[in-house]
């Protein structure tokens, strides 16, 4: 159920009268998953996104460890099975472009083959949403502008103009997510900054890679070339999505190393563009290419490499789910399962108790899932992105010793929390 206009009024009839009603700001992974939950838990749910579609395309991501059960809980394993991305070679280059090292993928990053997923973004949003559409109403092209918490329920005005009432409302609203200011106040005092920003895009396959990605180095800046199918060095577009879907592009990864989060440049393009072409002005390889991609590119997403680390994911009737509550930075790998996993356990916990309760059992039963997740990196410690030349040295002398096989069973915190059975509503 999709819809456009402004949502209004409060009304509701028939046996959708005795039902509670949830928001979800946010249509990404946290918001649709966290629908399809709370649906299956009783709630007449209504999810708002401020982009006027779902958003394709984007980087791949991982599925593992506890993620992999609730994707199959709710039947899209076989579907992202489908859209598995088998990269087959991570290979790490010096400052000159010459090879360093080539392992297996699941080696650094603790997946496990056969078993753990990577996936386009765009794939599992598609079918997160195609799960649930159903069953949820969806209001594109509109945001929450301000909302009100009494006794009988949160008050809520929409950008577009509307006013509606709900029971409870949901933040899934990503990393700089607008409800978590609401609650809690600015960003800047859960932010917890990792040391590095970087550039995502996407550009063509210069090399002709194919299911591979090449790691280029110099201390506190790198640069990446990931191709997810089979490429040609002529195909693909300068700057655009249109690479990314196709088997002629690449992700472009541009990474450094940054004293402190450069704020002012977050919500200017132009800015972006400009910071990371100064940073990387002098340097060899294919960056140049890059760069010149990075100018033209219409998919550009920039952003500190951080996390968000709150004292308490909810106040009142409202509460936080994902990047919202516990962003744990691409280092780790496991942002997205902490979405689906937070998901789960948050809609879990309010199936068959009221919100007081259930927000209560929501962080005792999954904050220390979420802490030991968010632990897999320090501040300015990221194993593949050295910061001095001496940790460069270092980190290339452990992958020329490492196993060229994945782990057999992966990292521990990945799976360490056992999904409760969801319980039937009360």
């Amino acid at each position: 159920m999709t819809r456009t206009d402004p949502p209004s009024g409060t009304a509701r009839t028939g046996a959708a009268a005795s039902r509670r009603t949830a928001l979800i700001s946010g249509a990404s992974i946290a918001g649709p998953a966290l629908a399809y939950w709370l649906n299956r838990g009783g709630f007449a749910v209504t999810v708002v996104e401020k982009a006027s579609a779902l958003r394709g395309g984007g980087y791949p991501i991982d599925v593992r460890g506890t993620a992999l059960e609730v994707v199959r809980r709710m039947g899209i394993l076989p579907r992202l099975r489908d859209a598995h991305i088998d990269l087959r070679r991570l290979a790490f280059l010096d400052g000159d472009g010459g090879e360093v090292a080539a392992i297996h993928p699941h080696t650094v990053t603790g997946g496990v083959e056969g078993r753990d997923l990577e996936v386009p973004r765009g794939d599992l949003v598609g079918a997160l949403h195609a799960a649930v559409r159903d069953d949820v109403e969806f209001v594109f092209d509109d945001s929450v502008d301000t909302f009100d918490q009494s006794d009988h329920g949160v008050d809520v005005t929409f950008r577009g103009g509307g006013t509606r009432t709900f029971d409870l409302v949901f933040g899934a609203d990503g990393l700089h997510s607008r409800t978590r200011e609401f609650l809690f106040g600015p960003e800047e005092q859960f932010h917890r900054y990792l040391g590095y920003c970087f550039a995502g895009f996407t550009m063509r396959n210069p090399l002709g890679l194919s299911r591979e990605a090449l790691i280029w180095n110099t201390p506190g800046r790198a640069a990446v070339l990931y191709a997810v199918g089979d490429g040609s060095a002529e195909g693909g577009s300068a700057g655009g999505g249109s690479a990314a879907g196709g088997g002629d592009g690449v992700h472009a990864f541009l990474n450094f190393a940054h004293p402190e989060p450069p704020f002012e440049a977050f919500r200017n393009p132009r800015a972006q563009r400009d910071l990371v072409a100064d940073v990387f002005a002098d340097a060899g390889w294919e960056v140049p290419g890059m760069l010149a991609a990075l100018r033209d590119a219409d998919d550009l997403f920039f952003d500190a490499v951080s996390q968000i680390r709150l004292p308490r994911w909810s106040s009142g009737r409202v509460a936080l789910v994902g990047d919202a509550a516990y962003a744990p930075s691409f280092l780790t790998g496991q942002g997205t399962s902490l979405a689906l996993v937070g998901a789960y356990m948050l809609a879990a916990a309010l199936a068959d108790q009221d919100h007081t309760a259930g927000f209560a059992a929501y962080e005792q039963h999954t904050r220390e899932f979420v802490t030991a997740n968010q632990d897999l990196v320090g501040e300015g410690d990221a194993v593949l992105f050295p910061t001095t030349a001496q940790a460069l040295a270092r980190r290339n002398d452990m992958l020329r010793n490492l196993d060229t096989m994945p782990p057999a069973e992966g990292r521990p915190t990945h799976s360490a929390l056992t999904l409760p059975a969801f319980p039937t509503p009360s």
